[in-house]
């Protein structure tokens, strides 16, 4: 037997291409939405259109300032050689926050991302000119803008070019941070590679000094922590070989034009899809048509007025289920919610969105795929998981009887968690200094007064402010013992296959149906205004058709609202010919 509790909002809404002609069309939107975690909100939207239905996935978010969130890119296994599925990425970076977040850039094979990837204001990939890069500033200011590289490094003689953290290229040097991994490229003979074995991170137009202390002439050389392995090939070697012997100071300098030293964060991606408020049809970027113009799954991320973060992800999968979105389609979508300025992440089958560690987002192949990077709201205050049940039932009848509670740390806190209910009840479940980790607190129902009840749990950081994670509990009695007899019954014309048997413990207007396990409803039993007492619904086998059922899996779906609230409970069966 399951209990479920369900908040469904329907709204008319537009997101078509052109903007107007969306308006006209005046396309419905259903909408679910639920609190992720505090202040950030996520909401399911499912639009119909002639090409079949779009499903949009979006997250509302607070401006990123730094304090409880933060808005960043994540390497897959904190690499950017690498790939792993969003989930791993999030599950990654759990022990330091709890994280909502999309796919990041476009990416080829194992990696790395396409464009650039900037973490805590140290550099680690160079972007790509002719593509937006979205900047993030440490206030939360989000950019969407093309930024050029320029990166050099001098030992004893002049100025000389590099690449940082790219694939060999011949006649390039390139220097090698452990943010591409464990060692350089494999290279066959002709390089020169510098071992630096203390290397400050790379900060955008500020040179980063080393010395030079060891000198090898062949790739796949361990990139020592805290340092770098500059490579250089070809007619680059000799260069490096006299210029920057072992105990020689090597300067580095990447330069980022517009300059980006300051700057947060930054993630490669694009294109440029909204700016002042409005859709951009084509930003010019260096995307071929196929990327832009066919339909399917795509990310976004977006900034409104007031500088709340939007993510953004349309699903794909098929017209049966999602046909996505073009690019076009995805920049008026970002405008209709609000966005003044937005860019587009990567597109097709590794786009999805994720929370927790969990899909939020349906993925468009059997398995979820790997991503080179992912684009994260972190929030680093105190997280209350959703209830076990949205409703507690202390009826006796062995169902949603207790209530547990889940809430996650970040940093050792001194913790008060609380109940408060109709009546001004309040009832304390935790005050202790506790760890970082997740914590559980369970809930017997008592008092047993029904009615809404608010679970609040606030932590108190060694040093730090304040925060406070709620979540929201039914307790209803109205409904219970749920059961379904035979367990497996008999299918045929003129007798009762089953009998669903349940109590009301109160007047309540009740809908029975026989559904499939998937909620297709099938039949039903009952749909009016019950008095309190012993129910029993017995089904004769048939669809709404009138037809006999046949032989499968079935469930029966009871559902009771009255003043306290809606409730429901679900018992499955299997029926026989």
């Amino acid at each position: 037997m399951l209990r479920k509790l369900f908040i469904l909002v329907a709204v008319a809404g537009t997101l078509a291409v052109p903007a107007d002609a969306a308006r006209r069309t005046a396309a419905q939107q259903i909408v679910s939405q639920q609190l992720l975690m505090p202040g950030v909100t996520y909401q399911r939207q499912v639009q119909f259109t002639s090409r079949g239905p779009v499903v949009l996935d979006v997250v509302t978010a607070p401006k990123p300032d730094g304090s409880l969130y933060t808005l960043g890119p994540a390497l897959a296994h904190g690499v950017l050689f690498g790939t792993e599925p969003l989930t791993g990425i999030e599950k990654d970076a759990s022990g330091a926050a709890t994280v909502v977040g999309v796919n990041g850039d476009f990416f080829t094979g194992s990696g790395p991302p396409t464009g650039i990837v900037m973490r805590g204001g140290a550099l680690d990939s160079a972007p790509i000119s002719s593509r937006s890069s979205l900047v993030i500033a440490p206030d939360g200011t989000l950019t969407v803008a093309p930024v050029a590289f320029d990166g050099t490094w001098r030992g004893t003689g002049q100025r000389r070019q590099l690449d940082v953290n790219d694939k060999p290229v011949a006649g390039h040097t390139t220097l090698y941070t452990p943010a591409w991994g464990a060692t350089t490229p494999s290279e066959s003979a002709g390089v020169v590679a510098d071992v630096i074995g203390s290397l400050p991170p790379l900060q955008p137009n500020a040179v980063a000094s080393g010395v030079v202390t060891e000198q090898d002439g062949a790739g796949g050389i361990p990139i020592p922590p805290g340092g770098a392995v500059l490579v250089s090939r070809g007619a680059q070697a000799p260069h490096l070989s006299a210029e920057a012997p072992p105990g020689q100071t090597i300067e580095i300098r990447p330069t980022l034009t517009p300059n980006l030293n300051g700057k947060l964060a930054a993630i490669g991606g694009g294109p440029l899809l909204v700016s002042a408020g409005k859709a951009v049809f084509r930003a010019n970027e260096s995307f071929d048509d196929a990327v832009l113009n066919s339909r399917g799954a795509r990310s976004a991320v977006g900034q409104l007025a007031d500088g709340r973060i939007l993510l953004v992800t349309a699903e794909g999968g098929g017209s049966a289920y999602s046909a996505g979105m073009t690019n076009y389609e995805l920049a008026n979508a970002m405008v209709n919610l609000g966005a003044v300025t937005a860019m587009g992440l990567g597109s097709g089958t590794p786009a999805g969105m994720a929370f927790d560690g969990a899909l939020l987002t349906r993925p468009s192949t059997k398995a979820e795929p790997p991503v080179g990077d992912a684009l994260l709201l972190s929030y680093t205050g105190v997280y209350a998981a959703p209830p076990s049940s949205d409703v507690v039932s202390p009826n006796g009848d062995g169902f949603d009887d207790t209530e547990t509670f889940s809430y996650k740390l970040i940093a050792p806190s001194q913790v008060t968690a609380t109940l408060s209910g109709p009546g001004g009840a309040l009832i304390t479940l935790a005050q202790d200094a506790e760890q970082p980790g997740v914590h559980t607190v369970t809930w017997n129902g008592q008092p047993n007064t029904e009615g809404q009840w608010k679970f609040v749990v606030s932590g108190t950081a060694t040093g730090g402010a304040t925060t406070t994670a709620e979540r929201d509990v039914l307790l209803d009695n109205t409904l219970g013992a749920l059961q379904v007899s035979p367990p497996s019954g008999h299918l045929a014309a003129g007798s009762t296959a089953v009998t669903a048997a349940f109590q009301l413990a109160h007047p309540a207007t009740v809908s029975a149906t026989i559904e499939t396990r998937t909620g297709i409803v099938l039949a039903t039993l009952v749909n009016k205004r019950l008095q309190p007492g012993a129910q029993s619904l017995p089904w004769n086998g048939r669809l709404w058709t009138g037809s006999l059922a046949f032989t499968g899996a079935y469930q029966v779906h009871v559902v009771a609202t009255n003043s306290i609230g809606t409730v429901s409970l679900v018992a499955p069966f299997v029926a026989r010919r």
